[in-house]
C-alpha cells in the first residue's frame, strides 16, 4: 500500500521521510499538526508528545539578538513553561560576536527581550562536557554546554525559519548548533578554528559538510535523553534570517503555516519542510535553503537512522 501513495502528498526535493495516509498499514511516524497559532495550542500540541517527558526539563528555543522581530512571543513561552514541572529555558552562548557573545552580555539581553519569567540556564556558563556522536559523518564527539547532562528530559522548542549558512533552521539546528558551546562546539560543528576564524562567514565551510556536521552533532544530545526528548516547531514568522541577526533580520514573505510536534526530529523537520513547499509565497524562503543545500539536513538525518521512513501527518484543531 505505501508504494501506492508516496507520490500522492509533495514532497520537499530532498526527502528524509515520506509522508503516508493516516491509515496507511506501515510504521510511521505520527506528526501532529495545527494552523492554530495561540498560547494554548502550543500547550495542547506539547501534550500530545510529552509522554516520556520527566524529571528535570530542560526548554532549548532560541531566545534571540536583542529586539528580534521574529522570535517567540514571550506570553506564549511563558504560558507553556509553565505547565511544566521543573522546567527552565535552556541556551549557550554564541560563536559570533553579537550580544550573546558572553554570558554577561548574554543575561542582559535576555532581559531585553523578555525572557525573564522563568530561570534560564546558560548551559556552557560554566565549561563544558564532550558527548560522543556514533558511526558519524565527520565529528566522532562534541563538546556542548556544561549542564546539558544535567537534565532528565528535553524539550526542543523551535522557531522554524530559515537561516544564512544552515538554509533553514528547524529542531536539528535547534540542538545541533544551540546546545553546543560557544566556543569550541560551535566552532567544531561549522568546522572553523575557534582561533582562526575567517572574518568573513561566506568564507567559512558550509554546505554538505555543515548539514552533516550538524546531524552528528544532533545526533550526540538525541542519544545521551534517548526516548526523554520531544519536538515541538513553529512555523510562524519565518523570516529567510534566522533570530541571530535580530533587527537586520529580512521580513518574513511567506504566510504563517502553524504548529508542528513529534516525537521524531527527522519527521518534526520533514514535515515542517514539506509544509513550507506547499505554502504560497514561499520562492524567498525556499531560495534561501536550496542555495544553502539546505535539504541535506534531512537526508543527512535519515542515513544516521535518527527518524523513521514514513510520518503520518495529523491535523488537530
Amino acid at each position: 500500500m505505501a508504494n501506492e501513495i508516496l507520490n500522492k502528498y509533495p514532497q520537499a526535493p530532498v526527502v528524509g521521510c515520506v509522508r503516508v495516509d493516516n491509515d496507511a498499514d506501515v510504521d510511521a511516524s505520527v506528526v501532529y499538526f495545527t494552523k492554530k497559532l495561540d498560547a494554548e495550542h502550543l500547550i495542547k500540541m506539547y501534550n500530545l508528545v510529552n509522554q516520556e517527558i520527566s524529571g528535570k526539563v530542560a526548554i532549548k528555543l532560541h531566545t534571540g539578538e536583542e529586539h528580534g522581530p521574529n522570535i517567540l512571543p514571550r506570553a506564549w513561552v511563558k504560558a507553556l513553561q509553565a505547565t511544566i514541572p521543573n522546567s527552565k529555558i535552556v541556551e549557550t552562548n554564541t560563536l559570533y560576536k553579537g550580544t550573546r557573545y558572553t554570558t554577561e552580555a548574554h543575561r542582559k539581553t535576555l532581559e531585553v527581550n523578555g525572557w525573564t519569567f522563568c530561570d534560564v540556564d546558560i548551559m556552557d556558563e560554566f565549561g563544558s562536557v564532550v558527548l560522543p556522536v556514533k558511526n558519524p559523518f565527520h565529528l566522532k564527539e562534541v563538546s556542548m554546554g556544561k549542564s546539558l547532562v544535567t537534565y532528565d528530559s528535553l524539550l526542543v522548542l523551535t522557531h522554524f525559519k530559515g537561516h544564512a549558512m544552515g538554509g533553514f533552521g528547524g529542531s536539528m539546528k535547534n540542538i545541533a548548533i544551540g546546545c553546543a558551546d560557544g566556543r569550541e562546539g560551535k566552532a567544531t560543528v561549522h568546522a572553523v578554528d575557534v582561533n582562526n576564524q575567517p572574518a568573513d562567514w561566506n568564507a567559512w565551510p558550509a554546505k554538505e559538510l555543515l548539514m552533516e556536521n550538524m546531524a552528528d552533532s544532533a545526533m550526540a544530545t538525541c542519544d545521551f535523553f534517548g526516548k526523554k526528548i520531544t519536538f515541538v516547531n513553529v512555523l510562524r514568522r519565518m523570516s529567510v534570517d534566522c533570530d541571530c541577526a535580530g533587527t537586520a533580520a529580512a521580513e518574513p514573505t511567506i504566510p504563517d503555516i502553524g504548529i508542528i510536534a513529534s516525537t521524531d526530529i527527522l519527521a518534526a523537520d520533514q514535515a515542517s519542510m514539506d509544509l513550507v513547499y506547499n505554502s504560497a509565497k514561499n520562492q524567498d524562503l525556499v531560495k534561501r535553503i536550496e542555495t544553502r543545500h539546505g535539504l541535506r539536513q534531512l537526508s543527512a538525518m535519515s542515513e544516521h537512522h535518527m527518524g523513521k521512513k514514513f510520518y503520518k501527518l495529523v491535523e488537530i484543531e
